[in-house]
């Protein structure tokens, strides 16, 4: 049976070009601790164009908003 992973391909992307694409590390924990900070920025901050270019704490805010 198949799955979809576009959705974790898209992020793996954006976080290859946005963060380690152009980066160095000193070290794991450094390498670790700055891929953390950015999945904080991408599920927080980022805006998404399948959210009308929104971040996803905007979107939600409209969410209940309109509920």
């Amino acid at each position: 049976m198949p799955h979809d992973n576009a959705m974790m391909e898209s992020f793996f992307s954006s976080l290859k070009q946005e963060l380690t694409h152009h980066e160095r590390f000193a070290d794991r924990d450094d390498a670790r601790s700055q891929v953390f900070d950015y999945i904080v920025f991408y599920n927080r901050q980022r805006l998404h164009s399948g959210l009308g270019y929104r971040s996803p704490a905007q979107f939600e805010k409209m969410a209940v908003i309109l509920n």
